[in-house]
């Protein structure tokens, strides 16, 4: 399953060059400037991200729309609450 980058995101964030810990440090830095309510797609080769994503997303109390796996690239949709 592929998610549809066409989507409109306020923020999407390409960190499929990046290795732990770095996808989920820049997520994190991205998320600390948007505003409530809006949505950051994160799209990482890193399969701890599997893991420490989804972690934090439910640690400060945001919402992981969708997690996707497509030939080991993750993509996860994270609305700011």
């Amino acid at each position: 399953m592929t998610i549809n980058l066409d989507n409109q995101y306020d923020v999407i964030l390409d960190a499929r060059e990046d290795r732990c810990p770095m996808p989920l440090l820049k997520a994190k830095m991205a998320l600390s400037k948007m505003a409530v309510g809006e949505c950051l797609c994160v799209t990482t080769c890193d399969a701890g991200s599997l893991k420490d994503i989804p972690q934090y997303v439910a640690l400060v109390g945001f919402s992981l729309l969708s997690t996707c796996e497509d030939n080991d690239v993750y993509t996860f949709v994270i609305q700011k609450s």
